[in-house]
């Protein structure tokens, strides 16, 4: 259901209005409320049944108001929107979406030019959600990206004035991904890089799952804040376990069952995809319980080992791809120990300074998030420095 020109969420409305008006049912309504309401799980304010959970968001969704939103799009290549244009299969996901990019997304919209630079202006004016796509190129002064003769990071860092939430969308917006990878050529780095005094919200992926973009958005419309974020400025809801936690073939890896090649007998029986690379074990990622296309597969599933694209600096540290995480003991000789502490400290000590820089910019980056607010409320925030409550994840299981 794509919304009409003629027919927009006018600022007078709540959603559950707008919904209604657009031939939404309430079913359909509390069905999505539903899926939200477990999706977020433990990050949710209310107790109880998952019922009363949803109910509790139709309460606080419905009441929302339009938001004002600006989507930036940097140094990226437009896979993370298209993620979350295909964040699932009824109108409410939909509609939700789609007209929360009207301020501005250039992808999306028809203006261009001065006209595209002035409608940007204008929605940054105003308190609103921010939302990036792609890295901030820093080096040569920014020449790597630009917008209306704009550097990326003078774009970003306007935007961001006004912003109510941050919310950095991707590999690429949460530290730079294949474009940060050694040696660096544009100086690409994540959002939180260039913006402080405030959390930004990384949803990482390459691209992420898209309803866990939708999840995120849902949740900042209804409780007026952002979801509680782990160490790494991650939502807690989607990346709080490893993937290796609830993997499929998790039963297969305790058995030392393992496909050797990817056309060897094991693969063909569904055997642990370990040996031929999977890095499951150190990646944290909601892929096998929420799953790809609404809910069909991922690619462990698919018979494809998991490369870490939800990893800070996976390009360096996760490769070579398809070769086995090291330091980790195969069955039988303690695996489980080995697998439940391994972390990303024994993936960054792969290969000298790659590694070094690698685990030096993940340091620097912990200790600034630190240093903020852990849930950015509706209002524009202005203070900085007050100790930010993060939850850390248990990396030992």
């Amino acid at each position: 259901m794509a919304p009409l020109l003629d027919d927009p969420w006018t600022g007078t409305e709540s959603f559950f209005d707008y919904l209604t008006r657009r031939g939404v049912s309430r079913r359909e309504f509390l069905g999505f409320c539903g899926r939200l309401a477990v999706l977020v799980g433990a990050g949710l304010a209310a107790t109880g049944p998952p019922a009363a959970a949803a109910r509790e968001i139709a309460r606080r969704l419905g009441s929302a108001q339009r938001p004002n939103v600006v989507w930036l799009q940097l140094q990226e290549c437009t896979g993370c929107l298209e993620s979350a244009l295909r964040s699932g299969s009824t109108p409410v996901d939909e509609l939700l979406l789609e007209l929360i990019s009207l301020d501005y997304n250039e992808l999306l919209m028809t203006a261009s030019g001065s006209e595209a630079n002035s409608l940007l202006a204008e929605a940054a004016q105003k308190p609103h959600l921010l939302i990036v796509n792609g890295s901030v190129p820093l080096k040569s002064h920014g020449a790597y990206c630009t917008i209306g003769g704009e550097s990326a990071e003078a774009v970003l860092k306007r935007a961001a004035q006004n912003a109510t939430a941050i919310i950095a969308v991707g590999a690429c917006a949460t530290y730079g991904s294949i474009q940060a990878a050694s040696p660096n050529p544009t100086g690409a780095v994540g959002v939180d890089d260039v913006i402080s005094g405030r959390p930004v919200v990384n949803i990482g992926g390459c691209p992420p799952i898209a309803e866990v973009i939708t999840a995120t958005i849902g949740y900042y419309l209804a409780y007026g804040h952002t979801p509680r974020l782990d160490d790494e400025g991650r939502p807690l809801f989607a990346y709080g376990q490893r993937i290796h936690d609830k993997c499929p073939r998790r039963a297969n890896f305790d058995a030392g069952q393992f496909a050797e090649r990817f056309d060897d007998e094991g693969a063909r029986k569904g055997y642990c995809l370990y040996q031929l690379g999977c890095k499951g074990p150190a990646t944290f990622a909601p892929c096998p319980t929420l799953e790809w296309n609404l809910g069909q597969s991922f690619p462990i599933k698919a018979g494809h080992p998991c490369l870490g694209c939800t990893e800070e600096q996976f390009f360096d540290r996760m490769t070579p791809f398809y070769q086995r995480v090291p330091d980790i003991p195969l069955p039988g000789i303690g695996v489980e120990s080995s697998a439940n502490v391994l972390g990303a400290a024994a993936v960054a000590a792969s290969t000298g300074g790659v590694a070094i820089h690698a685990a030096a910019t993940v340091i620097a980056r912990q200790r600034k998030r630190r240093s903020t607010p852990e849930s950015l409320p509706l209002a524009v925030l202005g203070e900085t420095g007050a100790e930010r409550p993060t939850e850390k994840r248990d990396k030992s299981g």
